[in-house]
């Protein structure tokens, strides 16, 4: 009979880290050659040190057989980068109007500094990725957001423009799989491309939910800079029904920003993904605690709920 062995203090740690693996196996196996849509934003993009996990979580999504696709926003730099040029801005409805100077502005810093500065993190973390935007490969068909509102004054329907900012009318997915099938990671900035051609700045959660739709991607994974949804008590809802979202929405439980957030990703698992899960996106590695264990840190919002 074979005598036990008795671990030293690193063995033991070393154990445990291969129990942790052996138990992500089954998640594995079950998201084997799945397209998910990972929405890159908030804390993530300001902060180096969560950058570089998200970075390489991405790369372990693709290391075990599933296949990621990056979209990210970019507001906050955008911002800075007009204040830096001295770029007027003009607003309508609480929206930044984006006139031909600002989109100029958009694209350089959206499909140029930020999707490259992505593109480098991943690659660091030892993958291979390829940035591009919408306008590459026609990938994202924009129109123009037009807003309708009724005039309290005079009781007309009146229509607010807010310049070339756009909203997801068709995705043309050959770019996205021709690079997934090269065995590289799209990182996509969603400036969109007009019928005509004209450049359009594109919000990324919608860019992220079409594009999602389009792949019929698993699901749709939204990093956030909240915990998730909070019922009134402040605590997190970990799963959402989407029949359950007009009810929140009247009775205050889901409220501001969050509600076109919400919205959206119930339009999202209509079209037929599995699940958008809004992440908190200031927990180290919370697209891998989303996908590779029982628990996720968020709210998953689907068709069942579950």
């Amino acid at each position: 009979m074979a005598e036990p062995v008795h671990a030293d203090k690193e063995q033991k740690r070393l154990i445990r880290m291969a129990e942790t693996i052996s138990k992500a196996l089954p998640y594995m196996r079950r998201h084997n050659d799945a397209t998910f849509v990972v929405k890159y934003g908030g804390h993530a993009m300001t902060d180096p040190k969560l950058g570089d996990l998200v970075a390489r979580d991405i790369v372990l999504m693709k290391q075990v057989g599933m296949n990621p696709i990056v979209v990210h926003g970019g507001g906050p730099q955008i911002n800075k980068m007009l204040d830096k040029l001295a770029v007027k801005a003009e607003f309508r409805e609480g929206l930044r109007v984006t006139d031909p100077e600002t989109m100029e502005v958009v694209e350089m810093v959206l499909a140029g500094s930020i999707n490259k500065a992505i593109v480098a993190s991943i690659q660091q973390a030892g993958g291979r990725a390829v940035g591009i935007s919408g306008k590459d490969g026609n990938l994202l068909i924009a129109e123009r957001y037009v807003k309708e509102k009724t005039d309290p004054a005079t009781g007309k329907t009146v229509k607010i423009d807010f310049g070339q900012v756009g909203e997801p009318a068709r995705v043309n997915t050959e770019i996205l799989h021709t690079i997934m099938k090269s065995d590289a990671i799209p990182v996509v900035a969603p400036v969109g491309v007009g019928w005509e051609g004209d450049s359009y700045n594109v919000n990324a959660d919608p860019a992220a939910g079409a594009i999602a739709s389009a792949t019929g991607a698993k699901r749709l994974l939204l990093l956030t800079d909240v915990a998730g949804v909070l019922d009134k008590d402040k605590q997190l809802i970990s799963e959402l029904k989407i029949g359950d979202v007009p009810k929140l929405i009247a009775e205050g439980t889901i409220t501001g920003g969050m509600i076109p957030k919400i919205e959206s990703a119930a339009a999202v698992v209509e079209s037929g993904v599995e699940g958008v899960i809004i992440l908190d996106g200031r927990v180290p590695h919370s697209v891998l605690l989303e996908l590779l264990t029982p628990h996720g840190v968020g709210t998953r919002i689907s068709r069942s709920g579950v």
